[in-house]
């Protein structure tokens, strides 16, 4: 969400960003919130002068009393009860007014860096490096699903019968290796200076809203029937919550922390046949990192964010290229974004396996995470986060980029100390 001030003072800069967003039916909003504010503005100052002169009658009325004046009394008294009724008009205007000024606030989005590429959607995102040979071996690779099935490592009909579409049960060396991943990649990010965190699994509504356009939490979040609860889709979401309504010494930043959580997500939408099995689903485990830091530090933090998972998929080789998210592939509240996208040799082409965010202020704005300067002023912080590692899609990556033409999976040097000195998984089909 971005500064109402700026917006005021800025309305074609906002509009010509959401043009850049291809959002133009919200083109109208600026205007419309900028008579709403103008509005809210004089009202707070008519009822400013009401409380003022309140309490100014107010003091008067006891003089007069004292004085005997008993019917200048009396109609200082009907002049306090009359602007008594008028302010409390002003106070129910006064939030009716903000209350839909927010609305609006929320749905227009941040100004993007002006570093991001202009395009429509993910189609015109551009690439900025790979890392690592993408080789294509000289034997057929199967299908993930059906890899895992080879070490009697995946059940999805009975996850079915559970759970419903998309869902898994995920079994033996499968199982083992999702779960070495997971503590690699806590440990690969505690040796990179982050402090380890397990959040909770929960937030409430205002958290929601606090971290996430409303389209994203329609589209993501499942709600708790009857409670005031969100399953999160990522513990970027109660990790950002946790410095909801604080002020922060200067002096203790950036904030750097790595987090565990499993993932819940509605998924809407038909997905493709390459989506199939564990791609997209419901239910999954990822590690997390974050950032809440002063604002002239956050592009030197986002440059850091998406290098460590570069790093990380490289030392478990694992081919990855990094793609600069276009203007209109941002979601809202973001102002820059790269995701990292893994080598597939069974579809010679990358896919997605995590995203890099610098959200600038808005978090901050909407949770008001707020730092206490040397000088004793506050300011809002900027918040980012990026995906360390999210299997099972992760699984996928690193099952065809080290499958060997026998079934056997390689197990990277890196990795062997998580999977009891392992060197090969061998399958028991």
């Amino acid at each position: 969400m971005i500064d109402i001030k700026f917006l005021r003072e800025n309305p074609e800069v906002v509009k010509e960003n959401i043009r850049k967003k291809f959002q133009d039916s919200k083109l109208p909003l600026v205007d419309e919130v900028i008579a709403l504010d103008e509005e809210l503005r004089k009202n707070k100052r008519r009822a400013d002068e009401l409380r003022a002169n309140r309490n100014k009658v107010s003091k008067s009325i006891g003089m007069l009393m004292g004085q005997k004046r008993f019917e200048e009394a009396e109609e200082a008294k009907a002049l306090v009860a009359a602007q008594a009724k008028e302010l409390a008009e002003c106070e129910k205007l006064e939030a009716e007014l903000e209350e839909k000024v927010t609305g609006i606030m929320m749905v227009i989005p941040n100004i993007i860096d002006p570093t991001v590429p202009v395009g429509k959607d993910d189609s015109e995102n551009v690439e900025v490096e790979r890392y690592g040979e993408p080789l294509v071996p000289d034997f057929e690779i199967p299908y993930h699903t059906d890899i895992m099935e080879r070490f009697a490592g995946i059940d999805l009909d009975s996850a079915r019968k559970v759970a419903g579409n998309g869902f898994y049960y995920l079994m033996g060396d499968i199982a083992r290796l999702h779960s070495a991943v997971i503590s690699y990649a806590r440990d690969f990010m505690i040796d990179r200076g982050f402090t380890y965190c397990i959040p909770p699994y929960m937030i409430r509504s205002g958290v929601v809203t606090g971290v996430m356009s409303f389209a994203e939490m329609d589209a993501m979040m499942y709600k708790i029937e009857g409670e005031d609860l969100f399953l999160i889709g990522t513990s970027e979401h109660s990790m950002i919550g946790k410095f909801i309504d604080t002020i922060n010494p200067e002096a203790s930043l950036p904030y750097t922390l790595t987090s565990y959580s499993p993932c819940f997500r509605k998924e809407k939408g038909a997905h493709g046949i390459e989506e199939r099995g564990v791609y997209r689903i419901h239910q999954f485990e990822k590690q997390e990192m974050i950032v809440v830091c002063r604002p002239e530090e956050s592009p030197v933090w986002f440059n850091k964010l998406w290098q460590n998972t570069v790093d990380m998929f490289r030392t478990l080789d694992i081919p990855v290229r990094t793609l600069e998210c276009c203007s209109g592939d941002l979601a809202d509240l973001k102002v820059k974004s790269i995701d990292v996208e893994a080598w597939s040799p069974r579809q010679k082409k990358y896919f997605e396996v995590g995203s890099c965010s610098n959200l600038g202020d808005a978090q901050a704005r909407r949770l008001k995470i707020r730092v206490k300067g040397e000088d004793g002023k506050t300011y809002l912080a900027h918040t980012l986060n990026n995906t360390v590692v999210a299997p099972p899609r992760m699984l996928i990556a690193f099952l065809e980029n080290n499958l060997n033409e026998d079934g056997s999976v390689n197990i990277p040097v890196a990795l062997r100390p998580y999977m009891g000195g392992k060197e090969k998984l061998i399958p028991t089909k």
